[in-house]
């Protein structure tokens, strides 16, 4: 069978390095242009294309899915089956040119938190489990027929990085598992149930980051994991920018008479900030301008009195 593996960042490399460690004919690979990045403004590749290449796969980089020069060398690479991990929305014409069809690795059991940061969405919610779910394309985004879904369990300490590092692995495992029931005949799929309360995993931008202190503090504290280490959840003290990265229950009796948002510090071990019912120890932080540090680190060189 031969396959056309499309993707773009970390997440996906695993995906279709599982591919080519058990000997599937991934007959190209299709990611995103390279980009100027660091100081210099280098191009980069992509991790997908950098994978890739190390080991010596045809790799397409198209600007324009549509363009008939793509259409016509992704024809050429005559692909049994497309496999799609963290790449950018296909025209129908993409993902319904190849006779098995092409599939997606979503990272939620669909068809809960659609959308671009399902990760995010699934801790900041407060969700206790998660998973992912392979799916053939359809016209609608991340609505098509399910194939497989594992689950995975969020843990109560679980920040956003160590949760995606979990599903890229196991993710890919569903993604060969997928090829090889594909491969066997074996695929049965099921219409995605949607009688459920859906809730959705829409793209995360900077003005979505920002803590609400007037929120409980356990909604506030899932809200940090959810977007810890990246995008980073921030807040703004004396008229500073400062990302906040871990947080904890406060368990002292501390200042009642403050209003959420306020701080408390006894400048050289802890900073506790107010919610709207209780407070939250910050552990981690970083000041704009600054590296990502602990409180403790911090306080001994920034006075917020």
């Amino acid at each position: 069978m031969k396959i056309v593996f499309m993707g773009t960042p970390e997440f996906a490399v695993p995906s279709l390095q599982i591919l080519v460690e058990n000997g599937f004919d991934v007959v190209g690979v299709i990611t995103a242009p390279d980009k100027p990045k660091g100081r210099g403004k280098k191009l980069q590749g992509t991790p997908v294309k950098d994978y890739a290449e190390s080991v010596g796969l045809s790799i397409l980089q198209p600007t324009n899915l549509k363009s008939a020069e793509f259409i016509e060398e992704l024809k050429s690479l005559r692909a049994d089956l497309q496999i799609v991990v963290a790449f950018r929305m296909l025209p129908e014409q993409v993902w319904d040119m190849p006779p098995k069809g092409t599939f997606n690795l979503h990272a939620s059991l669909l068809p809960q938190y659609r959308g671009a940061a399902p990760i995010n969405w699934a801790i900041i919610n407060g969700e206790k489990e998660t998973g992912a779910t392979t799916f053939f394309l359809q016209h609608e985004i991340d609505t098509g027929n399910v194939i497989d879904q594992i689950k995975e369990p969020i843990h109560d300490e679980d920040s956003v990085g160590e949760l995606y590092e979990r599903l890229m692995h196991n993710g890919a495992k569903l993604v060969l598992s997928t090829v090889q029931q594909i491969v066997k005949g074996e695929v049965v799929t099921k219409p995605q149930m949607e009688s459920a309360e859906l809730k959705a995993a829409p793209k995360i931008h900077k003005e979505t980051c920002e803590i609400n202190w007037n929120q409980p503090s356990e909604q506030i504290r899932n809200f940090v994991r959810g977007l810890s280490p990246y995008p980073a959840a921030w807040t703004q003290w004396n008229d500073k920018n400062f990302k906040i990265y871990k947080v904890a229950h406060s368990t002292d009796a501390i200042d009642q008479s403050l209003y959420p948002g306020q701080i408390q510090t006894d400048g050289k071990n802890r900073l506790s900030v107010k919610t709207s019912n209780g407070f939250l120890d910050i552990l981690e932080i970083q000041m704009e301008g600054k590296k990502r540090m602990g409180i403790q680190d911090l306080l001994r060189g920034y006075n917020f009195v």
